[in-house]
């Protein structure tokens, strides 16, 4: 399933570069395209490798808001190259990654067995990580990085499934609903590239952090999933968290 929606986010990417005419030729030099793009893509991959297997331990709620911390990593990694929000904007930041933790629905009960704990810290870093090579690719072009790590991860797709000889239970009833996911992750992954090259690189990694909020509403208009108070109280605190973010952005 995940090798057809990152096909389709490829096929996507190939499209846009096309009508764009944006291409460049890839180099392998830190300041290109390329090899963040490659950094990107494993990175994400094993990110989302721990994150699906820390799910089927059955305790999304341990998993799903500690691996919605990912974007500590590039917050950290924006501030080491010099960035410096008002100080605002660093109380809006932290506001803004507690209410995202806290829409995720965090399973808070003692004596928590420590496999879905080290899975869920594994995802944080593995997408923290890619986060940060997104940002360094997108310098010289968010539509080739995003397009470039879809290549990567169709590549290690493709190589699992020839080694297990299975395509994961995909059939062609499932193709509107896998276009419709890699379309919007690459969409989605474009536009935070592109939102790193125009702003603070810090503001756009806490931002493109709240996607756990709509996860939660989405969850409560489509599945019926009832929210928990903690999860009203996230979505309030990301929503004082972007207003104090805003004041002066």
């Amino acid at each position: 399933m995940t090798g057809a929606s990152q096909a389709i986010s490829f096929v996507l990417g190939v499209v846009l570069v096309l009508a764009s005419g944006s291409w460049i030729a890839p180099t392998l030099s830190w300041n290109g395209y390329f090899l963040p793009a490659l950094g990107a893509g494993v990175a994400g991959f094993l990110g989302l490798v721990a994150f699906y297997t820390g799910l089927a331990t059955g305790r999304m709620g341990v998993v799903s808001p500690i691996s919605s911390l990912s974007a500590i990593i590039p917050l950290v990694y924006a501030f080491i190259l010099g960035e410096r929000p008002h100080l605002i904007q660093y109380l809006g930041m932290g506001v803004a990654l507690i209410g995202a933790f806290c829409a995720s629905g965090p399973e808070i009960v003692k004596n928590l067995p420590l496999k879905p704990l080290l899975l869920g810290f594994c995802a944080a870093i593995g997408f923290g990580t890619a986060l940060t090579f997104m940002a360094q690719g997108s310098k010289t072009s968010p539509l080739l990085t995003m397009t470039a790590m879809r290549v990567i991860s169709l590549c290690t797709c493709a190589l699992i499934a020839l080694k297990f000889r299975t395509l994961g239970g995909f059939q062609r009833r499932d193709l509107k609903i896998l276009a419709a996911i890699g379309v919007a992750d690459f969409l989605g992954n474009y536009l935070l590239g592109i939102a790193t090259t125009k702003g603070l690189v810090s503001i756009a990694m806490v931002l493109g952090s709240l996607f756990p909020i709509m996860t939660s509403l989405l969850a409560f208009r489509f599945l019926h999933e009832r929210l928990h108070k903690i999860q009203y109280l996230g979505i309030a605190l990301a929503i004082s968290g972007v207003a104090l973010i805003s004041v002066n952005g």
